[in-house]
């Protein structure tokens, strides 16, 4: 796999990343649109996504990205693979989730995950976050009841506030007052892997669906 170069953040409130991405034709997307669906936000370079399509060939999987480099990378390696249940967007999340979830047949959203987003350490741009209450609204409008999220982030401040986001929400409920131990997913993350390496804690949530 060649490695595609691009900067680490990019922000979400500039002019370039404000109209919205249109969704695609799904039927053209996946081979089998009535699997259930596992939507991953700020997929990075979509090698999670990846692995999972491999492995779990009875859901569809579908990767937000708002760096097109390597979201374009991403699709090369899709199709090098040969999977017919794993797309990639390119897209600003805060203004093409809705209209993306809105297109989608009724009730394939199952499970939704967020891996270590942008930190944005600044409190100005701290809007710049992919967490905000929209979001949250957007996903609960769309996600039936008993379907999850995942969270998690190797920054605290990321993962509380990502966490309170959810918990404001009366359509969410944490399954755990306390942080998971493990990932529930089979297939960590390339940042994972990376801050397990190092012997650093990570901070992980699944709230369900009410």
């Amino acid at each position: 796999m060649a490695i595609v170069r691009v900067r680490e953040h990019v922000n979400p409130l500039s002019r370039r990343y404000q109209t919205p991405t249109p969704a695609p034709d799904w039927n053209q997307v996946f081979s089998d649109l009535s699997r259930p669906l596992h939507l991953d936000i700020g997929c990075g370079r979509g090698v999670f996504l990846l692995k999972m399509a491999e492995q779990h060939p009875d859901w569809n999987y579908l990767g937000l990205e708002i760096r097109e480099p390597i979201v374009q990378q991403a699709l090369e390696w899709r199709d090098e693979a040969g999977l017919k249940n794993l797309h990639y967007i390119f897209c600003n999340v805060s203004n093409s989730l809705h209209p993306m979830l809105a297109s989608l047949p009724t009730g394939v959203l199952a499970r939704v995950s967020i891996q270590f987003p942008d930190p944005w350490f600044k409190r100005k741009h701290q809007k710049r976050r992919v967490v905000q209450p929209e979001i949250v609204t957007t996903l609960a409008e769309f996600m039936k009841s008993d379907t999850t999220v995942f969270l998690q982030s190797d920054i605290l401040e990321v993962a509380q506030k990502m966490v309170d986001r959810f918990a404001e929400s009366p359509n969410f409920v944490r399954t755990s007052s306390e942080w998971l131990a493990e990932n529930p997913l089979p297939i960590p993350t390339e940042r994972e892997l990376m801050v397990m390496s190092f012997g650093d804690p990570i901070y992980r949530a699944i709230f369900r669906k009410v």
